[in-house]
């Protein structure tokens, strides 16, 4: 306990010693280095290290990586007894599907099969090895059960391999269900899987694989040439494959070609050729798309394609077939909150107000997008519950005790953000909605604000709005806010979304801070705001972010006639494409969202928007409905600044 103590403060406020600052600093520089031994397979300098940190909290990291540089000579009884000593901690169960893979690297079967049980994160490569196991141990039921695997339209892992061959040679894939995957994969995109799928085909079925290149790398010049012969299933698949792949980009462009074709494809391949175009043609908002879709009778629509019907019905405002796409998805898809949402809608639309009413009732309960939407329909201002929980004191204290959780606050302090996440996800899963919350509380009172959220939004029954909506830094924000003229409800709910609060995060693509700037956007805002001195460094922090932030979102607001569900799709995706995206009449701000084209725009601002709401509500705001906020979306002209290259505004087309 003593080393847990020095290690970490656990207590929000508590002050530490001169002596336990310099320990702490040790401590993290010895588990630095060990990690770093480690990474390098530096197995001396390692247990010299490892050494220093006996009895630390972090012990547990230090064991599994002793573990694993000597995994191929471990006992099982030593990882055995390692899993079982850290059943809390996501290594013990990371330590278990290493050891698994390496026995099913050996073919020790018998070994793998006793210990899979009680992997609880099976990931594809450790099911596919776990049907192997199976089959060699003489389970004939395992090779029925492989088949669904094989209708993947991604690549599949090594371990899957052998059980596709199996299938084949067993005489369990029959032709049709190769041509299944193979449609999987092109329309995916997916061609070097495609070609591995084309193997399974029997001779007579070969595929042309230089033509699939060439329908792939330029689909407008295979369909001038056509150099596939239309009689064979073969040359019709790959010629639909180009038509798809020019009506991604172009839907009107494959119109002719297909016009002139179709007429020497079966009936399934016809509709089959209409519902890819009409997925396409609804993506691009193209108005045709729903009469393409009409076409598409006699093939079965994915979900996928269904959702999009749906999407070009209700910017058409054609809310029977709403309804009826909607009826056309798995039962899965359809109790999704969306399509419950519209469906109601579709229903409500066409006079029949209480069963729209009766799927709009238990939905409103829900605290999410389609959950506040669902209230506005019934007349209700969704905001956060009459009665919020509160953890006790005794409850936040227990739960910092749990060495879990204090191993997360461990990494947290050391900035070692993935395995911290890892670790405190692991802490969590599986607690009630009482200990979910004493949780979250321990995160935010450490500043874990990203953890605190998460785990506050898993609760079911008992809720505290407090965390899943935290409204740190408020002096800076308001003022920034107030300064530029923006609703500090939306600047936090398009806060909360981008970064959770973390000022050190940082995107992919190198969005950087709270506020997720990139950096051409960051100095161009600089650059237009008049800031001296300006360098990349300064986004990360609090102040400049929020400032520059602010400023560009102002900027983007303005320039899309004040409607902030454009200005927040902009914010994400761009200005000229929250523009491309509207109709010509004025548009419920809820279809604009719902049938943005990028799935990531459209979640976030689904998010951006509720996160508002709640926002709005916690600050004391004139209560408004979701419905209210998205308002409609108008044509206007939004134009932004993309002129020069001095002048030119961030993220124009």
């Amino acid at each position: 306990m003593r080393f847990i103590l020095i290690a970490v403060v656990f207590s929000a406020g508590a002050a530490l010693s001169a002596f336990s600052n310099v320990a702490s600093a040790n401590y993290e520089a010895d588990f630095s280095a060990a990690r770093e031994a480690f990474k390098s397979g530096n197995i001396s300098r390692f247990d010299t290290m490892a050494a220093r940190l006996h009895g630390h909290v972090l012990e547990p990291f230090v064991a599994y990586m002793q573990l694993m540089l000597h995994l191929k000579e471990a006992r099982p009884e030593e990882i055995k007894a390692y899993i079982q000593r850290n059943g809390d901690s996501f290594l013990a169960d990371r330590l278990l599907a290493e050891w698994l893979r390496m026995l099913a690297k050996s073919q020790r079967w018998e070994l793998y099969m006793s210990e899979y049980p009680a992997l609880i994160t099976r990931d594809s490569d450790l099911v596919c090895y776990a049907l192997q196991a199976r089959l060699a141990l003489g389970d004939s039921t395992a090779l029925a059960e492989a088949k669904p695997y094989w209708f993947s339209a991604e690549e599949q892992p090594s371990s899957c391999l052998p059980l596709s061959d199996a299938l084949a040679i067993n005489g369990l894939l029959t032709v049709e269900d190769v041509w299944a995957r193979l449609r999987l994969t092109l329309e995916a995109g997916n061609v070097s899987v495609a070609k591995h799928v084309a193997l399974y085909f029997p001779g007579q079925q070969e595929i042309p694989l230089r033509e699939l290149d060439r329908a792939a790398e330029n689909p407008l010049a295979f369909l001038d040439k056509l150099p596939v012969s239309l009689s064979t299933r073969a040359g019709r698949e790959l010629t639909l494959f180009a038509l798809s792949r020019v009506a991604r980009s172009q839907p009107q462009q494959a119109l002719p070609y297909w016009n002139a074709l179709q007429s020497q494809f079966g009936a399934e391949e016809q509709a089959y050729g209409w519902g890819q175009l009409a997925l396409h043609a609804a993506r691009k908002h193209d108005p045709a798309a729903l009469a393409w879709f009409g076409k598409a009778v006699g093939t079965r629509l994915s979900d996928l394609q269904l959702a999009w019907k749906v999407r070009a019905a209700l910017r058409e405002q054609n809310w029977q077939e709403v309804q009826a796409a909607i009826a056309a998805m798995s039962e899965a898809e359809q109790n999704q909150g969306s399509w419950r949402y519209w469906k109601a809608r579709a229903l409500k639309s066409q006079g029949k107000a209480v069963q729209g009413n009766a799927i709009l009732a238990p939905l409103s309960k829900e605290f999410n997008y389609y959950g506040q939407l669902a209230a506005g329909e019934l007349g209700v201002v969704a905001g956060s519950p009459v009665e919020s929980f509160k953890a006790g004191s005794d409850e936040i204290k227990a739960m910092e005790k749990l060495p879990a959780i204090q191993r997360a606050l461990a990494l947290y302090e050391m900035n070692l953000r993935y395995e911290a996440n890892r670790e405190w996800m692991w802490a969590v899963r599986g607690l009630d909605d009482r200990h979910l919350l004493a949780a979250a509380e321990v995160a935010q009172r450490h500043g874990w604000y990203d953890r605190a959220i998460s785990t506050a939004d898993r609760t079911q029954q008992l809720h505290d709005f407090s965390l899943r909506f935290p409204a740190p830094h408020r002096d800076v924000m308001q003022e920034q806010a107030r300064q530029v003229g923006l609703d500090e409800a939306w600047v936090y709910g398009l806060i909360r979304q981008e970064s959770r609060f973390v000022q050190q995060a940082r995107s992919g693509v190198g969005a950087s801070g709270l506020m997720q700037l990139m950096p051409g956007t960051a100095r161009w805002v600089a650059k237009r705001m008049g800031m001296k001195n300006f360098r990349q460094s300064l986004v990360n922090q609090l102040d400049t972010n929020v400032m520059l932030g602010t400023y560009y979102l102002k900027y983007v607001l303005d320039k899309l006639e004040g409607q902030p569900v454009l200005a927040t799709a902009a914010y994400n995706a761009g200005p000229s494409r929250a523009i491309r995206w509207r109709s010509e009449a004025p548009m419920e701000g809820a279809i604009y969202a719902e049938t943005i084209p990028f799935t990531e725009t459209r979640g976030y601002v689904q998010k951006v928007m509720s996160n508002a709401v709640y926002y709005g509500n916690q600050f004391g705001q004139q209560l408004q409905s979701l419905k209210q906020r998205l308002g409609t979306i108008t044509r206007g002209s939004g134009k932004t600044d993309c002129g020069t290259d001095d002048e030119r505004a961030p993220a124009c087309d």
